[in-house]
């Protein structure tokens, strides 16, 4: 079993990390441990466990920024930021810790219109892999030029540093929601009412579709009451060639987009191998069709069409070489499958040879003796 290191300060955090880059240990870092199926898996010397670096840091509401350390759970924010009738725009799906969260660069149905979780990161400090303690980006959204390390700290999967404490950007929570359902819509229509309701001035914040014997499309409305009831009857006049839509009320709105970010529409099958697909909006059909042509796969559609979440049997490849024949230009991400299928298959899609130098570069600046989460990622850095 490999040895747990807890550091409860930086400088112990620090100090962990130089002795170990000293020693060419390597270390696999985690704060709950959420995260540790996403990406490659590893065999390391250590275990780094950040979940000492916990708690809200400072939290103004009235400037609308909170900075806690990397190991708080994200329940325990959600729940101080609701207390104060704020909340995370990014809307964060599943649980774990804000330094996971931002690590891995996890955002929910609500991206479409507030933006990834990297948009709303203002700063963070941690430890390098060359032993260096940083603190990086400010408490406000201007500040001075240089280098954007948070934006790209965030999503690099705890390959480059440590993170110790995160700032993020938070807004207030609307005072109401509701959902548009339309049913019985093809993948084609569904993508069709998705892309009108988006391009409209009607502030859609999320667009799903969900496939099945009562295909399900799915469009959200947030904000003062008055302004919902007048967005939603601009939706229906808008989209009533497709049909009367159902309107869910706050409590069921909020209890269906919880579950697809949380990809609840495909848990029940653990065992089958999960994709995460980024395509043109209009592709997203046309993708999951020419995949269905080549494997059993079932698949629902998230960010107006952009977002298709897949699953296949568990074979020996996931699928690998169907799934992103299809998605190509787009990329297509290994969510969930046995370690075996991911340390064989590139688990993030492939890059291109001067990518992928620029990609080994990077690392090499954050962590020449590459310690820290080796080969999460990418194989080799």
């Amino acid at each position: 079993m490999a040895e747990v290191l807890k550091p409860s300060t930086e400088a112990e955090l620090n100090q962990a990390i130089a002795d170990a880059a000293a020693a060419g240990r390597q270390l696999e870092l985690i704060g709950t441990g959420t995260k540790r199926g996403f990406g490659r898996p590893m065999q390391v010397a250590a275990t780094l466990d950040l979940s000492r670096f916990s708690g809200i840091e400072l939290y103004e509401p009235e400037e609308l920024i909170l900075e806690a350390g990397a190991g708080t759970p994200m329940g325990e924010i959600e729940k101080a930021v609701a207390a104060k009738g704020q909340m995370l725009a990014f809307e964060p799906p599943g649980e774990g810790t804000i330094g996971g969260m931002v690590s891995c660069n996890l955002s929910g149905p609500r991206r479409i219109k507030a933006g990834a979780a990297r948009d709303h990161v203002l700063g963070m400090r941690g430890v390098t892999g060359r032993a260096d303690i940083f603190k990086a980006g400010a408490r406000v959204m201007k500040n001075v030029t240089g280098y954007d390390l948070p934006k790209l700290l965030t999503g690099s999967h705890g390959t480059l540093a440590a993170l110790t404490s995160v700032t993020v950007k938070v807004l207030p929570k609307p005072e109401t929601e509701e959902t548009l359902v339309f049913a019985g819509l093809d993948d084609a229509a569904a993508v069709r009412v998705m892309g009108l309701a988006l391009q409209s001035p009607c502030e859609v914040s999320g667009s799903a579709h969900l496939p099945g014997k009562l295909p399900l499309t799915l469009l959200r409305l947030e904000g003062i009451a008055a302004s919902v009831a007048y967005r939603r009857s601009k939706l229906a006049t808008l989209l009533h060639e497709f049909g009367s839509a159902e309107a869910l009320a706050e409590k069921q709105s909020k209890k269906q987009w919880q579950a697809i970010g949380d990809v609840s529409p495909l848990a029940a099958r653990p065992e089958r191998c999960l994709w995460r697909i980024s395509v043109a909006p209009t592709d997203g059909p046309k993708v999951a069709a020419q995949i269905a042509a080549g494997i059993d796969a079932r698949w629902f559609y998230d960010w107006g069409g952009g977002l298709v979440w897949l699953d296949v049997p568990p074979t020996d490849d996931a699928g690998a070489s169907i799934v992103r024949a299809a998605a190509a230009p787009g990329h297509a991400t290994l969510i969930r499958a046995p370690d075996p299928t991911r340390l064989a298959v590139p688990v993030f899609q492939p890059q291109e040879a001067a990518l992928a130098a620029l990609t080994a570069r990077v690392k090499q600046a954050f962590d020449p003796a590459q310690i820290l989460n080796p080969g999460r990622m990418y194989r080799g850095v």
